[in-house]
């Protein structure tokens, strides 16, 4: 369930699609400007670079599957995970929000019997919608992810049919940001809105879609948060005991206002290849829970794995059972980075930050891939944002770790030192300093 507001699927689709030539004269003449300064978190006045990117795919939908009437359009967030590191998947606590990067798409029907995706800089890919079981060769593929979608809203009762989509990004692939959650909450947005006129999906019901799909069709055993995240959007805690009904709430907070900007820095790895690394986090960790007498850790009282604590090493390995320790800590970290923002209490936030981060070092293992010696990007990063932040501030590693992107939360006032000095490192635009955006997957 979720407690307090949630933004809901903005209507449209079929029913209420827009023909091209009046969508681009609209978007040229700035009749989208108060929407995409609320998606972007920017000033009406500053939002014409956005509508570009937003004619760009509707001039790239034309240019790839012909001339169309009609489109829609549609947009998905990356997200930022502050709190709770690798403790979705054992049904615990997250705290996440969206922001103000994301997947944007323009959708059209066709006559084939096909859903056929263009995202720019990759090629076409087809699925057909007589045809929706999952195969292994797909694995790891943009198709796996469309074509478990569509089973996914057919066994929904969908009525879906052929339709085309072009899709541009400026969430970086790899970056932690969660460039897969965004296009999985993208896809499953837009069969939504075309496809679901008697019962439109809430935010997480497609969000559960998304988790679905990447653990049975794409073949990647993830948790549920970058899905969620994305789809529900604004920052929310969600307690994932119960992940057929998680419990989502909005967290109140305003960064700008507390003298803190949020940075996502690029540590110029990408996930490739390391699969095997994510696996075997919740694999060890579940390990653990089975040999406590449990599914999940979230279901194995604290006390009991202590007990068991000498007879689990045994069974286990010790990196096992230092990342159950981890997931306890952070676990119990989360309501409490909760209660602190909603309180003002930054202070006792960025602690938790900086506890979360070194949590994640020390017990979770998930900065540097096993063996690697020449190359750990990521513990750079960490140690060159530590030495910008002098103290300051708040760093930690992001998201599923190992490669991508470390989180800081730096003083505004030394913002421009703190980016040149990363940069300086890492490389010039790796640095991005971003905004928690106030709504989730949704129709312009």
């Amino acid at each position: 369930m979720i407690v307090g507001k949630s933004t809901p699927i903005r209507k449209g689709g079929k029913e209420q699609m827009k023909k091209i030539s009046i969508l681009k004269q609209e978007l040229s003449a700035g009749a989208f400007n108060a929407r995409l300064a609320h998606l972007y978190c920017c000033a009406p006045d500053a939002a014409a670079p956005q509508a570009a990117r937003y004619l760009a795919v509707l001039d790239g939908l034309e240019k790839t599957f012909g001339a169309k009437d009609e489109a829609a359009l549609f947009s998905a967030p990356g997200r930022t995970e502050i709190g709770g590191n690798h403790t979705d998947h054992q049904h615990g606590r997250v705290l996440a929000g969206s922001v103000n990067i994301d997947m944007i798409a323009a959708a059209a029907p066709n006559e084939k019997r096909e859903l056929r995706v263009q995202s720019e800089g990759y090629t076409l890919c087809c699925v057909s919608l007589d045809d929706l079981a999952a195969k292994k060769e797909e694995e790891n593929t943009s198709a796996s992810i469309l074509r478990g979608t569509c089973a996914a809203f057919v066994q929904r009762g969908a009525q879906v049919s052929g339709l085309d989509v072009y899709v541009s990004s400026n969430v970086p692939k790899g970056s932690g940001v969660s460039s897969s959650a965004a296009f999985e909450v993208l896809i499953g947005t837009i069969l939504n809105v075309f496809f679901m006129d008697g019962r439109r999906l809430s935010s997480i019901e497609i969000a559960q879609i998304g988790q679905w799909v990447e653990n049975v069709y794409f073949g990647k055993p993830s948790g549920l948060m970058d899905q969620m995240a994305s789809s529900v959007g604004n920052i929310i805690t969600i307690d994932f005991a119960d992940p057929k009904k998680p419990i989502v709430q909005p967290v109140e907070v305003d960064f700008a206002k507390a003298g803190l900007a949020l940075c996502i820095l690029d540590s110029g790895a990408d996930h490739a290849d390391l699969t095997d690394e994510y696996s075997a986090i919740p694999n060890e960790c579940k390990a653990v829970a089975k040999f406590c007498g449990a599914d999940v850790l979230r279901s194995v009282p604290f006390d009991t794995f202590i007990e068991k604590l000498p007879a689990c090493r045994e069974a286990c390995g010790d990196r096992a059972v230092l990342r159950a320790f981890h997931f306890y800590a952070d676990n119990d970290r989360v309501p409490q980075q909760v209660a602190a923002l909603q309180r003002g209490d930054f202070d006792t936030f960025l602690r938790l930050v900086t506890e979360s981060g070194n949590s994640s070092w020390e017990l979770l293992q998930n900065v540097v891939p096993a063996g690697c010696k020449a190359h750990q990007e990521v513990a750079i990063a960490l140690a060159v944002a530590k030495e910008a932040l002098n103290g300051r501030g708040a760093v930690r590693v992001h998201g599923g770790g190992f490669a991508g992107t470390i989180q800081a939360f730096v003083p505004v006032d030394m913002l421009a030192a703190f980016k040149a000095a990363t940069e300086d490192v890492l490389g010039e635009g790796r640095c991005h300093v971003l905004s928690i955006r106030p709504e989730g997957g949704t129709e312009l």
